[in-house]
């Protein structure tokens, strides 16, 4: 690897980077000790009688990362201990691991020899691991389906963050290796942390009990300003500088819409318990945006599913812009909140249609756990007591309707799921053969301007 690329600062807009990271990792404050495994419960991943600790390789150092082995840290079901780490870029991997080391001291044991970067740093970061172990995926969507496969070959569980991959046949690649997971009992954790949210299973519980009788209509709305990405510099590498601004570029993470609103889409599909028949959307930008990257700044979507229900997401990274971010469920009887800013577990019912905190029938209290805690606590639990735990499929098909939006609004189309499903259109084929010196999958026009969505014109899905 060239080490004039690899130390390259990767600076992120200020205003996308508090979106982009896990959380504010750094602004965590305390650390909940963690304890050691249950008395009495068969632990069958225990390698030696005196290290119960469950090793984790990090790979993708970034704040999601960070943050990501910050909660595996403060688990009950602990004690847990970061042994390896992998990045595509030096200096983010020494700046993770210094965080890490100042707040977890006696819990981070990563020597130069388990410090890998590069292309193919994420083997060497596995192949550290024991049997019963965690490989944490926490990079760039684009690679991640060739990681996963690679972690259950290597008989290591796994938490992935999201997305999971920028088309179809990424995502029936996660959903394959799921399936090899589930041979070999192998658990996997995918960062769609809502589903761990208590108030949200509380909520739809009562949904499913029929509280606001039958589901009509869903709205999500994402509405938040996001920066935009500015013009390459001179003696930037092309390649790393498109992996570096990931969420500008489709074939690195599927744009910033599918890599941010998956979440929005996956409490969709939860609240019906199904995936949507057909999408249809618009979408755009400013005419004064100076954004070179590919991503439209607002989006407007409906999802239709079998029994005609329909369902929205209502998206817009302009800034002096009326904001919202919510998920809302209206009902035949009532309508009710099923999230809040920054994804918490803002829960309501109201008492009729008026989403107003003046018309409250029932508020869930705040949750002891975040959703990001306790899908570890879910995850290490899992491990601990050898419980089923493989989210690998059910976080694909979320991913496969947020693309269906996405496509939908990008080619001016209305998309089935059928149409979405057995696309084979990959923005990158060749991702997994990718080298410090491949030529990058994109290039820029004069101006510095990457390709963008064109309705009508544009082709994600043949």
């Amino acid at each position: 690897m060239n080490p004039n690329v690899t130390t390259q600062s990767a600076t992120p807009k200020a205003a996308q980077q508090s979106h982009l990271s896990r959380r504010q990792f750094l602004a965590r404050s305390g650390t909940v000790a963690a304890t050691s495994a249950l008395a009495g419960v068969p632990i069958p991943w225990v390698h030696a009688a005196d290290d119960d600790s469950i090793r984790l390789a990090l790979v993708g150092c970034g704040g999601r990362g960070s943050g990501a082995v910050a909660d595996a840290m403060d688990s009950q079901h602990g004690p847990v201990k970061l042994f390896a780490m992998a990045d595509l870029f030096a200096n983010r991997l020494q700046s993770s691991l210094d965080i890490l080391k100042e707040k977890f001291t006696d819990r981070v044991d990563v020597p130069t020899d388990r410090r890998f970067v590069g292309f193919d740093a994420y083997r060497k970061a596995i192949d550290s691991l024991r049997p019963g172990d965690v490989a944490m995926l926490t990079g760039y969507a684009g690679f991640r389906p060739a990681q996963l496969e690679y972690a259950v070959q290597k008989g290591v569980n796994v938490f992935m963050e999201k997305s999971f991959a920028p088309d179809a046949p990424g995502l029936r690649r996660v959903i394959q290796a799921g399936e090899a997971a589930d041979k070999k009992n192998l658990k996997i954790a995918a960062g769609l942390q809502c589903r761990h949210s208590v108030n949200r299973q509380e909520l739809i519980k009562r949904i499913r009990e029929g509280e606001l009788g039958e589901i009509q209509l869903i709205r999500a709305l994402r509405m938040q300003p996001v920066g935009v990405l500015g013009k390459r510099p001179a003696n930037a590498h092309e390649l790393f500088w498109q992996i570096q601004h990931f969420t500008d570029f489709l074939w690195v993470s599927g744009g910033l819409f599918a890599e941010m609103n998956i979440h929005q889409i996956d409490e969709i599909c939860w609240l019906k318990d199904a995936y949507p028949i057909t999408a249809h959307g618009t979408g755009g930008r400013a005419a004064n945006s100076t954004d070179r990257g590919q991503n439209l700044d607002s989006l407007n979507i409906e999802w239709t599913f079998a029994d005609g229900t329909k369902a929205t997401d209502t998206v817009r990274w302009l800034a002096n812009c009326y904001e919202d971010f919510a998920t809302y469920v209206h009902g035949t009887k009532c309508a009710g909140q099923f999230s809040g800013p920054s994804h918490l577990g803002t829960v309501h019912i109201y008492k009729t249609q008026r989403c107003q905190m003046d018309n409250l029938a029932w508020r869930a209290p705040k949750e002891t756990n975040t959703p990001w805690q306790a899908e570890w606590n879910s995850l290490l639990e899992a491990i601990r007591k050898d419980l089923p735990h493989n989210e690998a499929k059910r976080a694909a098909l979320s991913n496969m309707a947020d693309l269906m939006g996405r496509a939908a609004v990008h080619t001016g189309r209305l998309v089935t799921w059928d149409e979405m499903t057995a696309s084979k259109f990959q923005f990158c084929p060749d991702i997994d053969e990718l080298t410090e010196n491949s030529s990058p999958p994109i290039t820029a026009d004069g101006q510095g301007r990457y390709p963008v969505p064109v309705p009508g014109h544009w082709n994600e899905l043949s």
